[in-house]
């Protein structure tokens, strides 16, 4: 499933590793070189001004206006929605 995580940006939800809050990146130096590494090899996408998360997927790194708890809601629902039984077929054949 994919999942909008805000500037244009929509990601498939099997990639997601991690959301933070941007305001954790400055206090934690092995996420700070972590990110500095990724702006090197061109792998940081979206801007960072007004940005409140960070998505760290299996390839890049997104920079997002919205809020970690809404980035959260967002993949919940996703996997809430694979957790349902599919019933249209039964539907679909009464």
């Amino acid at each position: 499933m994919f999942i909008h995580i805000g500037n244009g940006n929509v990601i498939q939800s099997e990639e997601i590793i991690a959301i933070i809050d941007c305001n954790l990146i400055s206090s934690s130096v092995i996420i700070d070189e972590m990110m500095t590494a990724s702006k090197r090899e061109k792998k940081v996408i979206g801007p960072k001004k007004d940005a409140k998360a960070v998505m760290i997927t299996k390839d890049y790194i997104y920079y997002s206006t919205l809020s970690v708890s809404t980035l959260k809601k967002r993949s919940s629902i996703i996997s809430t929605i694979n957790k349902l039984d599919d019933y249209s077929e039964e539907i679909s054949s009464n």
